[in-house]
């Protein structure tokens, strides 16, 4: 394992305010937007989850990387964040497993870190004034990051799911079947910018397309003519003109075409816009493992995992933990052709968790059932969503339906 090279650095703020601390990681200069996550574990499953693409990500966790780089649990091929913040970190992991530091990680994938800062600061004024946009690198840099901190635009202005989605559509794994050697129904997977472990979730119930945000409906229909539609989660503005919006018009015709849905994260927020409601920016988000969300029809309470930092509009309550920036999108229409019904509300602030299409096989979450990390308290929506697709395919289009209080 190389060995970092604990250079001095310095981490700058968009409000001036300044921190010291040691270089580890790629050799180069970090800039995005300042987030914190509160994980205790599962580093590397946040670094490589595309949600995180765009932003400079602190731990709230004050050790990172003590038990390594695991082999077959990263959430995708690349590491995400443009940069990682941390109060210490390990530089030589002990496990069985481990393969590598989180400095090794990150310098084969160009991306830099700095520890030795004073993250519960940093995290104080991120919660109380609202996520903003950074710059880190060697102290002997300071003009040249403040030069680029000043000319700096926010990362939500990038095509960010164009980013981080797949080139071609793949079938990946052919002819699925159940223990009763029954074929299972095809779902077409709309990436976002989707963990692995949704993936495999969804293959465990399906036979999957895994296909490009970009790719229209009736391409996908035309070439894979799946029974189901999901969209995943996936990072920046989901009122964004580029591949966003090409997703939410591909979902909306889904559920106009009576296609059974369901969509997470992003996914949840492009379904918030089709239905009419106005997304936003949080202050500082949803990030962690910790997460509690209250299901207004069981009144069950989950502890779910979260990555977000824009939320789809309270339609009685408007917009709740805004960002100061008062950033959100225009007003729509319906363009699903059906009702909704806010399902899952945050038991912390009370922002909308989750929705269920009126007369529609069609939901959404705002959180993660498939963990990795956190908790499976919500893993099975995945079996609720197998169900309501087995509904519709076997002609009982009233099982399928979703609302009025149903399951």
């Amino acid at each position: 394992m190389d060995q970092p090279s604990d250079d001095s650095g310095l981490l700058i703020l968009a409000d001036g305010t300044r921190f010291t601390g040691r270089l580890f990681g790629a050799d180069a200069i970090a800039q995005g937007e300042l987030v914190f996550t509160t994980g205790m574990c599962g580093y590397q499953e946040s670094l490589t989850d595309p949600s995180f693409a765009g932003q400079v990500l602190t731990f709230t966790w004050p050790l990172l990387g003590n038990y390594g780089i695991i082999p077959g649990i990263s959430e995708s091929s690349g590491v995400h964040p443009r940069g990682v913040v941390c109060r210490q970190m390990m530089g030589d992991p002990d496990h069985r497993d481990s393969i590598g530091s989180i400095h090794d990680l990150l310098a084969a994938h160009g991306v830099p870190g700095i520890q030795g800062v004073d993250t519960r600061a940093i995290t104080r004024r991120v919660r109380e004034h609202g996520t903003l946009l950074c710059v880190f690198g060697p102290q002997s840099m300071e003009k040249e990051m403040e030069r680029a901190l000043s000319s700096m635009k926010p990362p939500d202005l990038d095509d960010l799911v164009e980013s981080v989605t797949l080139e071609k559509p793949v079938l990946i794994n052919p002819g699925a079947h159940d223990g009763g050697g029954k074929n299972l129904p095809r779902l077409a997977v709309l990436d976002c910018g989707i963990k692995h472990n949704i993936l495999r979730e969804l293959s465990k119930r399906f036979e999957v397309v895994w296909c490009p945000a970009s790719l229209s409906f009736d391409e996908i229909m035309a070439e894979w003519r799946p029974d189901a539609l999901f969209a995943s989660n996936g990072p920046g503005d989901p009122a964004h003109p580029g591949s966003a919006t090409t997703a939410r018009n591909t979902l909306a015709r889904a559920v106009r075409e009576d296609m059974p849905v369901m969509g997470i994260c992003l996914g949840h927020q492009l379904m918030g816009l089709a239905a009419g409601l106005r997304t936003y920016k949080l202050r500082y988000g949803h990030r962690g493992a910790n997460q509690p969300v209250l299901d207004l029809v069981t009144g069950k309470v989950d502890i779910t995992s979260q990555n977000h930092g824009f939320a789809v509009e309270d339609p009685e309550r408007g917009m709740l933990a805004p960002h100061p920036s008062g950033a959100c999108s225009e007003s729509g229409e319906n363009t699903l052709e059906a009702d909704f019904e806010v399902r899952h509300v945050n038991a912390n602030d009370r922002t909308v968790e989750g929705l269920d299409l009126v007369g529609k096989p069609a939901f959404t979450v705002q959180f993660h059932p498939e963990a990795c990390p956190g908790p499976h308290d919500a893993s099975p929506l995945f079996d609720r969503f197998a169900e309501i697709v087995e509904d519709h395919l076997s002609g009982d289009p009233q099982a399928a339906i979703i609302g009025g209080g149903g399951s």
